[in-house]
């Protein structure tokens, strides 16, 4: 099972408590560790998580900056906790706009958890399905199979390993929105809308969207075919 979250509402979040925004994407930090523990005794084979769109890098400069460092402080003392829990980390997305920094963090979590046999983890940062789409297409040549096109994706991506199609979207903080994100791979996923912000998403939020999920009927544009 692929399970994806656009994380949303850290910002709201601190707002609402009179707080800075860097302190609600602090909070959504601990929000993302909560859910990565429940995903993997949920048993998902893959969790994509959205970190930092494309478009985020128009937000102020002094938010943007404090997001870089919070992902690279992250990487750096959470690839023990998935190296523990047989997670394997994969970053998506583009990587020549990133910090020397931010960049070796990366680098050395994806090295260091890439024996990682149980869930593959994958974090979308300075990412943007149009750019990936757009990319990948300009890279086709005489074999513009769907199989090539999905695996160059996955090289404008740098995937390290396939994920499929996403089964199950989830979205935080009462948008109703998919934001430039995995649009190829959620052609066919369920969506999960919940007003939660995302702070405020534990174990429990996590285990309704699955079981919204469970009562869903996926036809994938055929007929389900009627017992008796």
């Amino acid at each position: 099972m692929h399970v994806a979250i656009i994380m949303d509402g850290n910002g709201r979040w601190a707002t609402n408590r009179g707080l800075p925004r860097s302190a609600g994407h602090v909070a959504g930090a601990k929000a993302l560790d909560v859910t990565v523990e429940a995903a993997a005794r949920a048993h998902v084979d893959t969790l994509t998580l959205y970190a930092f769109s494309a478009g985020n890098w128009m937000r102020p400069p002094a938010e943007v900056s404090a997001l870089m460092d919070l992902f690279a402080r992250h990487f750096f003392t959470e690839t023990r906790r998935c190296i523990e829990g047989s997670v394997r980390v994969n970053v998506i997305g583009r990587r020549d706009r990133l910090s020397a920094n931010l960049l070796r963090a990366i680098e050395q979590s994806e090295r260091a958890s890439a024996g990682g046999e149980g869930m593959s983890l994958r974090i979308a940062l300075d990412y943007s399905s149009h750019y990936s789409i757009w990319q990948a297409a300009r890279r086709l040549d005489g074999t513009a199979t769907v199989e090539r096109f999905v695996e160059l994706q996955h090289e404008v991506d740098h995937c390290v390993t396939p994920a499929g199609e996403v089964d199950l979207l989830i979205r935080t903080g009462a948008e109703r929105r998919l934001s430039d994100f995995m649009l190829w791979e959620c052609s066919y996923a369920e969506l999960h809308f919940t007003d939660c912000l995302w702070p405020d998403f534990n174990a429990h939020e996590f285990a309704l969207a699955l079981e919204d999920y469970a009562r869903r009927q996926r036809r994938y544009g055929g007929l389900v075919a009627k017992s008796g």
